[in-house]
């Protein structure tokens, strides 16, 4: 999906299958946690007030409508998790599953900075090599 729109602007909007069929209207836009980009949209389909998660990065959005790119019915039929709650990592992969979309890769793990040098301390002779004291250094 293009990543220049606001998800508020998605909601109240018209979404419909890959067939052009509306399947309801955006009702929540979720952020996926690590990067703040927009990963699924609640969709309420009408049916019994029923919200089907779909994903947005295969979706477009034009013509002021979200077009997501599966049949109705695999939309429909897709877990409900009810919204205005954090989807869960387990919910997550439950939908990724569903649509049979490829996990996405584990963020890295912060690697603490390495140590730096800041330069010499004043009043100790620049020859001096770390963890060596003046007077432990061999005289010349």
């Amino acid at each position: 999906m293009q990543t220049d729109i606001d998800p508020r602007s998605l909601i109240g909007r018209k979404a419909y299958d890959r067939d052009g069929h509306k399947i309801g209207t955006v009702d929540e836009v979720y952020l996926d946690d690590a990067t703040g980009v927009p990963e699924w949209a609640a969709v309420r389909t009408g049916l019994f007030s029923r919200d089907a998660f779909v994903p947005l990065a295969p979706s477009t959005y034009r013509d002021e409508s979200l077009h997501v790119p599966y049949e109705r019915g695999l939309i429909k039929d897709a877990p409900d998790f009810g919204v205005g709650r954090h989807l869960s990592p387990d919910q997550e992969i439950q939908l990724y599953h569903h649509y049979e979309l490829a996990l996405p890769e584990p963020a890295a793990p912060e690697r603490p900075a390495a140590d730096r040098d800041f330069g010499h301390v004043a009043g100790r002779d620049t020859a001096a090599r770390p963890g060596e004291r003046e007077r432990d250094r061999p005289q010349r």
